[in-house]
């Protein structure tokens, strides 16, 4: 039983950090309706950006800052090249324009940086169980995962309250439901897509910093965010709530499935057993746990 709770807890520190990526996605999806591609591209840049600076010799503190003003750079830039000569237009047009955006942000990391594999340490925290949890209890629980699940949830925490509680926020959500509506009633699209690219920014930055510091900085880190496609579905496009949440379920039963189910399959297990979960969910509730049922009358 001991073991049972030891990869459960595991699991559930690794679906924080899932949530954490799949944050980003919801963040453009409210703004803009569209599943922005590049997030796994944004990810990598901010790594690779934070460790570049750092070897140039900036300390850890200044190379954040540095990193964070990149990022927010991108996002303004971003917003003001690619979505503002977009808007109005149909839903697949943006996602094409993100997944153009995703090369584009990938070449400009590894040109800039080079392509070589970084390791990346965060001062203070370090991969090694927490003796208290194992003297006690006989489980072993990451410090780093410990400590990567509670950054991840202080994060979501505040986008929550973000999103649910201020002005920005709400005017937000009126921009996801309809551009043109949203300009008519005096709303600034143009500003409101520039605070929350900017802010997608820095969750790509937070979740650049913590799977660098577990998987090192490498152009892998871009299909991290794949791992946030079953989160969304099981959660929601539209909801900070259901990517809690939908982090949780994939991160538990990503780590249950590759111990109890893995040996009998053969391994492997852990790369497909989530897609396979939101396949299955996709056919009983396919806008997820939070999402809204839309209903077409015609």
């Amino acid at each position: 039983m001991q073991f049972f709770f030891e990869v459960l807890i595991g699991g559930l520190l690794s679906g924080v950090m899932y949530a954490l990526v799949a944050l980003g996605f919801v963040l453009i999806y409210k703004a803009s309706g569209v599943f922005n591609f590049a997030q796994g591209a944004m990810v990598f840049f901010a790594a690779l950006t934070f460790v570049g600076v750092m070897e140039l010799g900036a300390p850890f503190g200044l190379a954040l800052v540095i990193t964070f003003a990149a990022m927010v750079l991108l996002g303004v830039a971003t917003e003001k090249v690619v979505l503002r000569p977009l808007v109005n237009q149909p839903q697949i047009t943006l996602f094409m324009a993100t997944i153009g955006l995703t090369f584009f942000i990938e070449g400009l990391a590894q040109g800039m940086w080079g392509a070589s594999v970084r390791g990346l340490e965060i001062p203070g925290i370090q991969d090694e169980p927490i003796e208290w949890a194992m003297d006690n209890w006989g489980i072993g629980i990451s410090k780093f995962d410990l400590f990567a699940a509670g950054v991840s949830a202080v994060l979501v925490s505040v986008l929550a309250v973000f999103f649910n509680k201020t002005r920005v926020g709400r005017a937000l959500r009126a921009v996801a439901d309809d551009h043109q509506g949203a300009l008519a009633i005096g709303i600034p699209l143009q500003n409101i897509w520039r605070i929350v690219w900017a802010v997608a920014g820095f969750v790509a930055l937070v979740a650049g910093l913590m799977w660098g510091a577990r998987n090192g900085v490498q152009f892998a880190l871009t299909f991290v965010a794949l791992k946030a496609l079953p989160v969304l579905i099981i959660g929601g496009f539209e909801s900070v709530a259901g990517a809690i949440v939908g982090g949780l379920i994939i991160g538990a039963a990503e780590k249950l499935g590759e111990v109890y189910i893995g040996p009998m399959v053969g391994g492997g297990i852990e790369g497909w057993f989530p897609y396979v979960m939101a396949l299955l969910f996709l056919l009983v509730r396919p806008e997820g746990l939070f999402g809204e049922r839309h209903i077409d009358r015609v």
